[in-house]
């Protein structure tokens, strides 16, 4: 496909970093989904830069707090040393918002955030949503299938990858063994 390398790469926090564990407030609770922290450490070790975008629709469920959500994310980064930026969709599927995926906004803003532009960036997701976001955004997508990915959506995904090692991979071709 694309054989660019990307100068930033967006995370889907939820299926992709780390385990789906849903509404999630319990910091104890993170463990990374096999080959994920080898991926970002191999996306630093080439210079491109990080960011997390992910829909925590349990804040607007009133299922989860805010504060409990952030120290979810704070596990993360002391988990896979830090990311570049966060974007956290709060709100409610029925809110309408346009941050939460499969719409746009949380990969534009994040994009704004990093000063990369969307055709410089890739987006890793587990679900038909992330690749639709990342379809709306300009970025390009690569689907990381899990339990509950669809077939349906690994069947309209334009990349898939089986682990998000692979994906990385993908993004840095040849260069990945550098």
């Amino acid at each position: 496909m694309d054989h660019r390398l990307p100068r930033a790469v967006l995370f889907d926090r939820d299926g992709t970093l780390i385990r789906d564990v849903p509404y999630n407030g319990d910091p104890d609770l993170v463990e990374p989904m096999p080959t994920a922290v080898q991926a970002v450490q191999l996306l630093r070790a080439h210079g491109i830069r990080i960011g997390v975008v992910t829909n925590q629709s349990g804040i607007g469920r009133g299922l989860v707090g805010a504060a409990e959500v952030e120290a979810v994310n704070a596990r993360v980064e002391l988990v896979f040393g830090g990311f570049d930026v966060w974007r956290v969709c709060p709100h409610h599927p029925d809110d309408g918002c346009a941050c939460r995926k499969p719409a746009p906004g949380l990969l534009m803003d994040a994009c704004d955030a990093l000063g990369v532009a969307p055709e410089d960036v890739a987006m890793l997701g587990d679900i038909g949503a992330d690749m639709a976001a990342a379809e709306a955004a300009g970025v390009r997508g690569i689907l990381v299938p899990t339990e509950v990915t669809r077939h349906e959506e690994i069947r309209a995904a334009r990349e898939v990858a089986a682990t998000t090692g692979d994906a990385v991979r993908t993004l840095l071709g040849d260069r990945s063994a550098a």
